[in-house]
């Protein structure tokens, strides 16, 4: 018996060290195409990762928020979408959803305009610029929208004067009234008080750190986004998706 054992225990033994050695040859691959592809990329460009696929033989690049692909000499670059030919699972859709995605419950939500409407169970945060057409379009339909709680950030990326108007917004008597007014029926909000101030710059940061580059962008509570505006259709699909019971 401890001769077969010592037997099994040595091939275990190989059968880890040979997983070991695979590991670190991936890692070592891995360094090497992103030592490789990122001064290929253009000035700025900053690889945040580099994985190993499933499929082709292709290693995944994340860039900013979006994924590129390439070979394991790091001698080709593929842009687009890996794409399931029997299943059409859109794999590139997967990734970039998942690296996208945010910890609802982290997000400092002193820093925006809290509105309920109903029992409020369903929650989104809004990254909104005061001149955004898309956005005053989204809040439109929000007005069709019951249940929810939306937490909007003012997030100033259009012009100076998107300061200056959530700026005056933030600082009125009643936030959520004076967005809606200007967003929904286009009335200016008065000029705020000189004492006041607005967190025009965290809320900058925090956009930039969770890499929103355009308005409006919308958050779930389950960490997931969709860039752009929505119709009431799509955003109540989501909601179902995101809560099935509550919907």
């Amino acid at each position: 018996m401890s001769k077969l054992f010592s037997r099994f225990a040595f091939a275990g033994l190989g059968l880890l060290l040979a997983a070991a050695a695979s590991l670190a040859s991936a890692q070592v691959t891995e360094a090497n195409i992103k030592r490789l592809i990122e001064p290929r990329l253009g000035e700025g460009a900053k690889v945040t990762g580099v994985t190993k696929t499933p499929y082709a033989g292709l290693y995944e690049v994340q860039v900013d928020g979006d994924i590129l692909y390439t070979d394991a000499n790091a001698k080709y670059l593929f842009i687009g979408r890996v794409v399931d030919t029997q299943t059409y699972k859109d794999y590139t859709k997967e990734r970039v959803d998942a690296i996208s995605s945010v910890k609802f419950s982290d997000l400092p939500f002193d820093l925006a305009i809290k509105k309920v409407k109903g029992n409020g169970k369903r929650v989104i945060a809004v990254f909104e610029d005061p001149n955004c057409g898309y956005c005053k379009r989204f809040q439109e339909t929000l007005k069709s929208i019951d249940n929810v709680t939306v937490y909007t950030f003012l997030y100033n990326i259009l012009s100076p004067d998107s300061i200056v108007r959530s700026r005056n917004v933030w600082c009125s008597t009643n936030p959520v009234q004076a967005w809606d007014d200007w967003m929904i029926d286009g009335k200016t909000t008065p000029t705020a008080p000189a004492a006041c101030a607005a967190p025009h710059e965290k809320v900058l940061a925090l956009g930039q750190k969770l890499k929103v580059t355009g308005t409006p962008t919308i958050f779930f509570s389950d960490g997931s986004r969709i860039p752009g505006a929505i119709d009431a259709q799509g955003l109540e699909a989501k909601f179902k998706e995101v809560y099935p019971s509550k919907s």
